[in-house]
């Protein structure tokens, strides 16, 4: 997660994107569940934000 590093992090004010995340509930298969934390783990990002990146479209290089 090296985007806006060294940039002060204030509460509910968004870091990454034009807005704040909120919460949600997403339904996988274990399988989903460990591939999904395996790309994670690989790009040194937490599971929400690579699913964040996924969607987007959005590098993690």
């Amino acid at each position: 997660m090296q985007l806006n590093k060294g940039k002060k992090r204030i509460k509910n004010q968004p870091v990454f994107y034009d807005e704040m995340k909120q919460r949600h509930m997403v339904v996988v298969t274990p399988t989903a569940w460990k591939k999904l934390q395996a790309l994670a783990i690989d790009a040194d990002l937490s599971v929400s934000e690579c699913l964040e990146r996924i969607i987007r479209g959005i590098d993690s290089d």
